[in-house]
C-alpha cells in the first residue's frame, strides 16, 4: 500500500526470512562465517541461541544458501518426536527409501550411505531449528548420530538452533555428554540503538529506497526500547510506522507514527512476554483502517449478505462481521461442522484426501484473522507417511480438527499440519492449552495465521 509513496519495489520489513535482507551487522555477518568454517571443517556440534525473533531462522536460511555444493544440508524445522521418526527424517533428505526397516537396520544403512558419500567427497549436515522444543530423547539420538564416523572423520555435523530454553535442557545431568560435544556456541544478541539505525537503512535500501534515511531519531530510540532490540519486533514496528506515514502523506518517520505502530502491534518493551506468533498476528486493523481513510476510498453501504457471519457451523467460533466484536473462544471453528458435513460428505479414497477436501472449506469459509495451531510442517510428501499420521489421528478422536496445507519449503513441495480454526489469537492460545498431551509433547507448537490463502 505505501511501495510507491516511499519509491519501493517490495515491502522492506517482511517478518519472514528473506535473504536478499540478511543484515550482517551486530555480528551476524561472523557469526555466518563462523558457522561455515566449522561445518566445512568438521569442527563437532554447533550451537546457535537467541531469543524469539532474534534472527535464528534467517542465519539458518542464509546458511542454507551459503553452503559448499559437496555440503549435503537437511533441515528440520520441527524435529520428530521420536528416534524412529528423526532418524527416518534425515533418511528422506538423504533421497533414501527406507520405509517400514527396524531402527537398527535403518541406523547401519544411513552409516553406509554416509560412509560412500565420504568416500566421494561429499558430507552431511543437520540443521535442526527449534531444538529447545524436541523431547531430550530426540536429543540424545543426535548424539549418538554424530558418532557416526569413518576413522577420524565424523559423518555427520549438527547444528542446533534454539531458544535460550535449549541451555536449560543442555545443563540436565543426562544432557552432560551432548553438551560435552558442543565445540562452539553462538549467541544471537539483540541489536543496539546504532545497529537498530544500520539495519532500518540497510532494509529500505535493499527494497529499492534511493533516498536520506526517514527514520528521525526519535522514532529509532522509541522501536529501541520498545523492541529491546529484537528484529522481528523492530520489523513490525517499521513496517506499521511505514503505513502511518503514509496515512499522513509524509516521508518522515516520527515517534507519533511509531507511538501508532504500538498501539497497533499491542507490543510490550518486556522481552519476556511475549510469544514467537502472538507479536506476528496482533493487529492491524487500525493502521489498515486509517490508510483506507487516508487514500479517500468511499465504503459504500455494505450488502446485508455481506453482514452475515461466513460460517460452516452454528458456533459463533468463526470470524464475525467485521463490524461485530470478537469473543475469544478455546473451541475449534471446524467441530459442529464436520458432523454436520459427515451426512452429505463425499467418499474419499484415503483420509489425507479427506483432510485436503476439509481444509479447502475451512480456509474458504474462516474469517479475516483466523488462527490455527501449527504441528509441524515436512518436506515429505509421500501420501503412505501422511496416512499413517491420519489414521493415529482418527484413532485418538481428533482426526475432524486437522488441516493440511500444501507448502513449498527450500524450493520443494511440503505440507503445513494444522489443528483447529480460531477466531483469534487468544482463542488459539486457549486451544493450545486443551490440545492433547501427545501433541503438547511431540511438537513445537506455534499459532498459524489463515489469511493468505
Amino acid at each position: 500500500m505505501y511501495l510507491e509513496h516511499f519509491a519501493l519495489t517490495e515491502p522492506p520489513f517482511k517478518i519472514t526470512p528473506v535473504t536478499e535482507f540478511f543484515f550482517s551487522g551486530a555480528n551476524r555477518g561472523e557469526t555466518l562465517e563462523a558457522l561455515l568454517h566449522s561445518i566445512t571443517h568438521g569442527e563437532g556440534i554447533i550451537k546457535v541461541t537467541g531469543e524469539v525473533g532474534s534472527g535464528k531462522t534467517m542465519l539458518c536460511r542464509m546458511l542454507l544458501d551459503r553452503l559448499p555444493t559437496n555440503i549435503k544440508a537437511i533441515y528440520l524445522a520441527n524435529p520428530s518426536p521420536s528416534r524412529e521418526e528423526l532418524l527416518y527424517a534425515i533418511a528422506d533428505g538423504l533421497e533414501l527409501d527406507m520405509e517400514g526397516q527396524r531402527v537398527s537396520i535403518l541406523l547401519q544403512n544411513l552409516h553406509n550411505h554416509l560412509v560412500t558419500k565420504h568416500n566421494q567427497g561429499e558430507f552431511c549436515v543437520v540443521l535442526v531449528d527449534e531444538a529447545h522444543a524436541i523431547p531430550l530423547e530426540t536429543l540424545e539420538e543426535l548424539r549418538l548420530l554424530y558418532n557416526l564416523q569413518i576413522g577420524k572423520h565424523k559423518l555427520v555435523q549438527i547444528v542446533l538452533f534454539g531458544q535460550p530454553e535449549l541451555n536449560e535442557k543442555l545443563e540436565q545431568s543426562n544432557m552432560r555428554q551432548l553438551k560435552d560435544r558442543i565445540v562452539h556456541h553462538f549467541s544471537m544478541q539483540p541489536l543496539s540503538k546504532k545497529m537498530i539505525t544500520s539495519y532500518l537503512a540497510f532494509r529500505m535500501h535493499a527494497a529499492g529506497y534511493q533516498g536520506p534515511d526517514i527514520f528521525s531519531a526519535d522514532a529509532i530510540n522509541l522501536i529501541d526500547r520498545t523492541s529491546n532490540g529484537l528484529l522481528r519486533r523492530v520489523n513490525i514496528l517499521a513496517d506499521k510506522s511505514l503505513l502511518a506515514a503514509f496515512v499522513e502523506n509524509t516521508h518522515s518517520i516520527e515517534a507519533r507514527h511509531v507511538q501508532a505502530a504500538i498501539r497497533d502491534s499491542e507490543l510490550s518493551s518486556n522481552k519476556h512476554q511475549f510469544s514467537r506468533r502472538n507479536i506476528a498476528l496482533s493487529g492491524g486493523a487500525v493502521l489498515i483502517a486509517m490508510a483506507i481513510a487516508g487514500a479517500g476510498w468511499m465504503l459504500g453501504k455494505t450488502d446485508s449478505s455481506q453482514n452475515q457471519t461466513k460460517s460452516i457451523t452454528s458456533k459463533p467460533t468463526l470470524a464475525p462481521p467485521a463490524s461485530a466484536p470478537v469473543v475469544a473462544t478455546a473451541t475449534p471453528a471446524n467441530n459442529s461442522a464436520a458432523r454436520s458435513l459427515s451426512v452429505t460428505a463425499p467418499k474419499y479414497d484415503s483420509l489425507l484426501e479427506q483432510r485436503h477436501a476439509a481444509t479447502k472449506t475451512m480456509l474458504s469459509q474462516i474469517g479475516k484473522g483466523g488462527v490455527s495451531i501449527q504441528l509441524y510442517y515436512t518436506n515429505d510428501i509421500r501420501p503412505a507417511r501422511m496416512e499413517r499420521f491420519l489414521i493415529r489421528a482418527k484413532k485418538a478422536g481428533t482426526l475432524s480438527d486437522i488441516y493440511i496445507v500444501p507448502i513449498r519449503i527450500n524450493r520443494k513441495n511440503g505440507f503445513r499440519v494444522l489443528y483447529g480454526a480460531y477466531t483469534n489469537d487468544a482463542a488459539a492460545r486457549i486451544g493450545i492449552k486443551k490440545l492433547p498431551k501427545r501433541y503438547k509433547d511431540a511438537f513445537a507448537l506455534t499459532l498459524h495465521e489463515l489469511d493468505g490463502y
